[in-house]
């Protein structure tokens, strides 16, 4: 009998009883209870990695937060900057919520694009001439969700933050390329915990249905190829924001609290994906945000997280045979 045989009739022996011979490993992980318990010996069994690979970047963040601390103390001072910090996260992230979905497309921007439709080709603005609604609707809807997240977790930030912090530099919120050649066998060492982690997720039954988000992508080359340069925007924006934006302003005074601090939005930021990949945005955003500490740069999280996104799209298209063949769309 073998070990999955005896868990199974240990811990669930009326399913085990159940369930036929040749039941795979993929159906026991669909067990509700499996599922939903699934997480924490995953989380338990990689904390010893992460901490043996992260302590030291994780100690003197707290060194440098105590004497950042320490000398503000001393000189009866406040760090103003962890309070506008969550003042615009919360703003930005309750904007994104209401906003910066296909809602606000839906309502304002679609109307628009239909009026423009309406009109006969040769009759508008050359720009305009290739908008194709019937064609192209939801990759508009996904532009809109692109757009939002750059003027929200970049544009809008920024500006504030430089507004009320005029002598802060921009390029230190993780922006700074300096050292990345360095690092990058940190994001090879990333890749081989994530892709195994990848690949049993992708196996999940809900995977298959939710990646791509844009369905079209079958459609054509230049379908997957247009949504992917648009998903890679959006995750820039996204690693600019919370390993960027909120490392930075809060590392000084958290130290390697900044980290676990970033990880609870960003992992509520995955509400709504399959289940064991809004957990693994637990893991991701530590390591994730411990390797922009440790390289003073969001560009390797950036790589990491492109590179798990496009694998995803990929293999969720492959499993339901549905990778595009053609380079254009008919019509």
């Amino acid at each position: 009998m073998t070990l999955l045989a005896l868990l199974q009739q240990s811990i669930f022996p009326v399913a085990a009883a159940a369930a036929p011979a040749h039941a795979t490993w993929t159906t026991w992980l669909e067990k509700p209870a499996v599922k939903a318990l699934l997480p924490i010996p995953i989380l338990v069994a990689i904390s010893p990695l992460i901490w043996a690979f992260f302590r030291d970047t994780w100690r003197q963040l707290d060194l440098e937060a105590q004497e950042h601390r320490g000398q503000l103390l001393a000189e009866r001072r406040n760090d103003l900057r962890p309070w506008a910090l969550f003042v615009i996260a919360a703003v930005v992230l309750t904007m994104q919520e209401y906003y910066g979905g296909r809602g606000t497309y839906d309502e304002a921007i679609r109307p628009m694009l239909a009026r423009i439709d309406a009109v006969a080709p040769d009759k508008r603005a050359l720009a305009l001439r290739w908008i194709k609604l019937a064609k192209y609707d939801e990759l508009y809807g996904y532009a809109w969700w692109v757009f939002a997240r750059v003027l929200g977790y970049v544009v809008v930030p920024f500006a504030a933050w430089k507004a009320m912090f005029p002598k802060d530099s921009l390029l230190d919120m993780g922006l700074r390329t300096r050292g990345l050649l360095k690092h990058a066998w940190i994001y090879g060492v990333c890749l081989a915990f994530v892709v195994p982690a990848m690949l049993l997720v992708s196996r999940q039954p809900d995977f298959g249905t939710y990646y791509p988000f844009y369905k079209q992508c079958s459609r054509s080359l230049c379908d997957l190829a247009l949504w992917e340069a648009m998903y890679f925007v959006q995750f820039f924006a996204l690693e600019v924001f919370f390993r960027g934006l909120w490392l930075g302003a809060l590392r000084r005074s958290f130290g390697s609290g900044a980290i676990f601090a970033m990880c609870v939005p960003y992992c509520m930021i995955h509400y709504g994906k399959p289940y064991l990949e809004a957990n693994g945005a637990i893991i991701a955003g530590i390591v994730l945000g411990s390797l922009a500490m440790r390289t003073r740069s969001i560009y390797s999280g950036f790589l990491v997280h492109i590179t798990v996104a496009l694998s995803m799209d990929v293999l969720a298209l492959w499993h339901r045979h549905a990778l595009p063949h053609s380079l254009w769309a008919p019509g």
